[in-house]
């Protein structure tokens, strides 16, 4: 009786697996064709009064905004006072929403937990992670995206909701001296991811992006990198600083 026991528990093991790797493939593929489905599908990047940026470190994305515009200073919702280094001469901030475990106790990916996991997948509470930057610079991983006033405005007004309503905000320290975590509203599941998030808040003020946006490249396809050579407020700033201060989440 032995080995036919043990014959069983091997099939349905190997029959798991195989089911489980298939799951994560359609996960794939669905993700990517929901990606590839246009929000704002008329858009066009027309706008000259704000520039933001959308970067990722291939894994995550975040929108990062000037901190003070004339249609919104993040210091009133984010003060750097909130961090361990508030005097540096910061100019932009970083906001990325996730999953509260994931964000407070996975430092690196390799600290994450089937428990964690799970509880990401199926439904948990929700973080914004808010770092200051100091003249970030383009590149292939952090795009510029020139907005109108309005568009910005609209951009604002949805990040402003996923905010949790306390004041003042409740927060929680980052993994370095410049970025801090704050409660945020809205579930993270496997159907809203923080990239996901990122995407609807570009929706939100009317840019052209992906419907369903579970992975970091389904965001990042639908902006393009600063070409060589443009002449950008940011890139300009960045020749003249002394050295990058940009937190790699």
């Amino acid at each position: 009786m032995a080995a036919p026991t043990r014959h069983r528990l091997i099939r349905a093991a190997l029959t798991g697996l195989i089911g489980l790797i298939a799951a994560v493939f359609c996960f794939a593929v669905v993700g990517w064709v929901g990606s590839s489905i246009p929000r704002n599908a008329e858009w066009q990047e027309t706008g000259h009064d704000v520039e933001i940026m959308v970067e990722t470190n291939g894994v995550h994305t975040a929108l990062v905004l000037p901190l003070i515009a004339p249609e919104k200073d993040w210091r009133t919702d984010f003060p750097a006072g909130d961090l361990r280094a508030p005097l540096r001469p910061y100019t932009h901030i970083s906001i990325s929403w996730g999953e509260r475990a994931v964000f407070l106790d996975t430092p690196r990916w390799r600290d994450i937990s089937p428990v964690t996991i799970l509880r990401a997948t199926t439904g948990s509470s929700s973080l914004l992670h808010v770092a200051h930057y100091v003249r970030p610079a383009p590149g292939n991983d952090i795009r510029p995206l020139r907005l109108t006033s309005t568009e910005y405005r609209r951009l604002v007004t949805a990040i402003e909701q996923s905010i949790a309503p306390t004041s003042p905000h409740d927060h929680y320290p980052g993994y370095d001296s410049y970025d801090v975590f704050y409660d945020a509203v809205g579930t993270y599941w496997i159907g809203r991811t923080c990239n996901q998030w990122t995407s609807d808040m570009l929706a939100a003020a009317g840019v052209k992006v992906g419907r369903w946006t579970p992975f970091s490249g389904g965001v990042m396809k639908w902006i393009a990198p600063a070409p060589a050579g443009i002449s950008s407020t940011l890139i300009q700033n960045a020749r003249e600083r002394a050295s990058p201060e940009r937190l790699g989440q």
